[in-house]
């Protein structure tokens, strides 16, 4: 089968197996795993010879009826306490962090606003719309949007809450950076050669009892709005006056100043390739600073990936809600089948694997996993053999396959082993969103996810509107977006500013300059909302799921052990629960079945 992916020969032995499929190999890799201890419990990649980061203290809800749900026996901490020590865990290779998305659409923005597209645009784009130049009405209705998102989490708070404050210097900035951009904004709607009627419709989109408070606030809020001003030269393609803007902003920024300061510098330098592009020219902070793939550059060291699900709650919160939600819809099977569309350091899994060995009804008789990948076999083989281990150490009958295909388009049903006595599930976390630049790809798993037909899709992604084809709007929401990243990371990682930076001028910054300078097949980081994966999924013939009160409970307690997690939000969009900082969605978690 020279094009396709075909499954290798299985291993099994003390109840484990391994299986490795590839389009041009078979290995067996279960030998080594079956004795060899030197992995999970020998001080190896994954060394918890002296901890186990998911002991039997950590429970899950356990459906047993439709009338009775017993309660976790966790204690507040137990949680936090454990994963603090994630650097005795492992390798937390290959995996995409959660970044963060700008607030729900509103209701009214529906899936009949999106419009089909050429090949060399998503289906998943924002609706096309005449060339607009300049701060659109529709742009200025996103910095409104944004402004309504404020003023309702500020409504019930009487005073600016701690997580607010930035600095205690009276000469330097004291307000977040959400608030320094909010009253950008309002200058820059204030300041803009717009029409009184627009002006009265947008109605000030902050609040303008907030004024900057310090000789730093107001030199801040003049940096965002010379970042504004000079987004709206390049729609203009004023291309001199924004060059000189943007060197002001080079003056004022820098990527060890405050939140708002970094922030604007990784947008100077985006909009200075953005000036590139369109005008044939290379200059050294435009397309002449060399930068990596930018799906690529998603994947961080593994001492940065510790940090981040240490220290921040969106990756702890959607992987410990979504095991339960997937728990729960095979709470009567005995075999279990877990596809991942990208299982990267694995985690999850052994999330997965200690809620389901600790199931009192109905117990476990075996666990298969298959992972479905394009590259990075190497990485993909340690996981699996990690996870051999762990199920080893549960006494847990377990097979790991993968299916390795060069290009997805060569998925098909066949390639995956079904049993009929297996409860199929689907875990697509922060995958599906990269293949939105390629249409073609993502129409065709979604095909082979509906012949397969899983008990329940898990569905994790980014909760963000980064995909319109104007570039204007674009950016508006793209600064709205990381400038609640940026402040979300500034309070909840203020001890750890290695490891911050090190995000910051990687994987941020480059998305950064993806989302607002690319165009066509170059523009690769195109995140768009859950109400547009809805109607999306819909075409499929996917309906969402309720996620349980259980899930809730999980969500709650991962956030209740974060000093930030005052400040984090949660809500419901349909069906869906999204993550959010200061009322602005970050991460999105929903279920799905076929009809």
């Amino acid at each position: 089968m020279p094009n396709g992916v075909f499954l290798g020969e299985e291993f099994t032995s003390n109840g484990v197996s391994y299986e490795y499929s590839s389009s041009k190999s078979t290995r067996d890799l279960g030998g080594e795993n079956s004795t060899n201890q030197n992995g999970l419990f020998g001080g190896g990649e994954w060394a918890l010879s002296d901890f186990d980061p998911f002991s039997s203290s950590i429970g899950f809800y356990q459906a047993q009826d439709s009338m009775t749900v017993p309660g976790l026996d966790v204690s507040e901490n137990q949680i936090h306490q454990q994963l603090k020590q994630f650097t005795d865990f492992g390798s937390f290779d290959d995996l995409y962090l959660d970044v963060v998305s700008p607030p729900f659409q509103s209701s009214d923005d529906k899936y009949s606003k999106l419009v089909s597209v050429d090949s060399q645009n998503s289906e998943l784009d924002a609706p096309k719309k005449k060339r607009q130049y300049g701060f659109s009405s529709g742009s200025l209705e996103i910095l409104k949007r944004y402004g309504s998102r404020f003023r309702r989490f500020n409504s019930e708070k009487v005073n600016v809450p701690s997580s607010e404050i930035q600095y205690t210097n009276s000469s330097g900035p004291t307000l977040a950076a959400e608030l320094i951009i909010q009253l950008a904004a309002e200058k820059f709607i204030q300041s803009s050669s717009i029409c009184s009627d627009e002006l009265s419709m947008l109605n000030h989109p902050c609040p303008s009892s907030i004024l900057a408070n310090s000789a730093g606030d107001s030199k801040e809020v003049h940096l965002v709005q010379n970042l504004l001003l000079s987004a709206k030269n390049i729609g203009e393609k004023q291309y001199e006056r924004a060059i000189k803007l943007l060197r002001e902003c080079d003056r004022m920024s820098s990527t060890r100043g405050s939140p708002v300061q970094r922030l604007v510098f990784y947008f100077t330098e985006a909009l200075y390739e953005k000036i590139d592009r369109e005008t044939g020219t290379v200059t050294p902070k435009g397309l002449g600073k060399k930068t990596e793939d930018p799906l690529e550059a998603l994947k961080f060291r593994d001492s940065t990936l510790i940090a981040f699900h240490c220290e921040l709650p969106l990756a702890q919160i959607t992987k410990f809600a979504g095991i339960q939600a997937l728990v729960e819809h095979v709470a009567e099977a005995r075999k279990v089948h877990i596809i991942d569309l990208e299982i990267r350091n694995g985690l999850h899994c052994t999330i997965l694997m200690q809620a389901l060995s600790t199931r009192f009804q109905n117990p476990i008789e075996h666990l298969r996993m298959t992972v479905v990948g394009t590259k990075s076999k190497e990485k993909i083989e340690a996981t699996g053999r990690r996870l051999t281990s762990f199920a080893q150490s549960l006494n847990m009958p377990f097979s790991f396959n993968i299916v390795l295909a060069e290009d997805i388009l060569e998925l098909n049903k066949d390639l995956f082993r079904l049993d009929d006595d297996e409860a199929v599930t689907i875990y697509a976390a922060y995958t599906l969103t990269a293949m939105i630049g390629c249409p073609d790809r993502l129409e065709h798993i979604m095909r082979v996810i509906r012949t397969i037909n899983p008990r329940i899709m898990i569905f994790t992604e980014i909760e963000a509107n980064c995909n319109s084809p104007i570039f204007v709007d674009r950016f508006v929401e793209a600064l709205f977006y990381y400038g609640a990243f940026f402040d979300f990371i500034a309070i909840c990682m203020k001890d750890d500013e290695k490891n911050r930076r090190h995000a910051e001028s990687t994987c941020f910054s480059i998305s950064i300059r993806n989302i607002v300078a690319a165009e066509g097949e170059e523009r690769k980081i195109r995140h768009v909302s859950i109400s547009v994966w809805r109607a999306f999924f819909a075409r499929f013939g996917l309906v969402e799921v309720d996620l349980s009160m259980s899930s809730m409970y999980q969500a709650n307690l991962i956030l209740k052990n974060f000093s930030c997690g005052n400040a984090c939000t949660f809500d419901m969009d349909g069906k869906c629960l999204t993550i959010g900082w200061k009322g602005t969605p970050l991460s999105s978690l929903s279920a799905w079945k076929f009809q």
